[in-house]
């Protein structure tokens, strides 16, 4: 192993350690973004029998899978120049999309999975608008419609300053620790019969564990061979490590969307006060992140973009974009 990919593998385990002391940091209050707008795909969408209206929250609010197929499509028309360019926003595009494939393979092949799969249809639409609002808003110019996290996540990609890890974590911090807890306060807590949704939620972990391992390689085998870096072979050890923090800050998501309805009852100023709580907290966490993964050597990004250039049209995934 050269000393560079020593130092990669020292620093990941660094920030996976970094993040999640951070899970355990009170919440610093700070203003709130503005919320993103909505985006064109949503035209796409099946509209409701009573007729549609396009706000995000009601995105696919009957859950159909046809909503899903939607998603994944507009996931795939977003990757293709990101893909052209191995553009650094790239590896989030990438990983969310094969994460979004295996969430449509499970509930076309395995019924019962979810107790409300309507309910959760309804959530992945919502949720990956957040992700297209921002980066449209972003790249659109009009940042100040970004939300804190995603600021630092967008401009560190567009910077190219950190490792392919670092834009993997950087994003799903935004999407998960910041995102999410909107997410779920805002199209509901309980399914339609009255039952808490946190049973779903947490089945939610157990296909997030099964994509994790051939997601990251596949990334490492196309676009930077350092992605997976902190892989023991012959081992799931690096791999379980993601899939905790990850799990861990699902778990912080829903907690928060919890204290986001709590406060919706007791006011704006309360509601608003936990929003910017749940903000700053996110940002906490990139700027750990972009501190543990920024390239320390020019030459680190440098064989990053040509091994990328070289391999990037090979992938495993029949439906991928290539």
């Amino acid at each position: 192993m050269t000393r560079a990919r020593h130092r990669t593998r020292v620093r990941l385990g660094a920030v996976l350690a970094a993040l999640m002391i951070t899970l355990l940091v009170p919440f610093v209050p700070r203003a709130g973004a503005d919320e993103p707008v909505d985006v064109p795909w949503t035209n796409l969408l099946p509209p409701l029998p009573a007729g549609y209206e396009p706000t995000r929250e009601n995105l696919c609010v009957e859950g159909q899978p046809a909503c899903v197929d939607v998603v994944i499509q507009e996931m795939q028309r977003r990757m293709q120049p990101l893909l052209d360019t191995c553009d650094h926003d790239l590896i989030f595009a990438f990983a969310y999309l094969r994460t979004t494939e295996e969430y449509r393979r499970t509930i076309a092949e395995e019924p019962g999975f979810f107790q409300d799969p309507a309910h959760i249809n309804h959530q992945d639409t919502v949720f990956a608008a957040y992700y297209f609002d921002g980066y449209d808003a972003w790249h659109g110019g009009d940042r100040s419609k970004v939300a804190p996290a995603w600021r630092v996540a967008f401009d560190s990609a567009d910077r190219q300053a950190v490792s392919s890890t670092g834009n993997l974590f950087l994003a799903m911090n935004a999407h998960i620790n910041r995102d999410m807890p909107f997410v779920l306060e805002s199209i509901g807590l309980t399914n339609p019969d009255g039952g808490s949704g946190k049973p779903d939620h947490d089945k939610s972990n157990e296909w997030l564990v099964d994509v994790t391992e051939p997601m990251l390689a596949e990334g490492a085998r196309r676009f930077d061979p350092t992605l997976d870096d902190g892989d023991v072979q012959y081992t799931s050890a690096d791999t379980t490590l993601n899939y905790q923090l990850v799990a861990a800050w699902r778990e912080r998501a829903w907690r928060n969307a919890e204290r986001l309805h709590a406060a919706r009852q007791l006011g704006q100023v309360d509601y608003g006060r936990v929003a910017a709580e749940i903000e700053a907290q996110a940002v906490a966490e990139a700027n750990a992140i972009t501190a543990a993964t920024q390239y320390l050597d020019p030459g680190q990004r440098e064989a990053r973009n040509a091994y990328c250039t070289a391999h990037r049209g090979t992938s495993s995934s029949a439906g991928a974009a290539t």
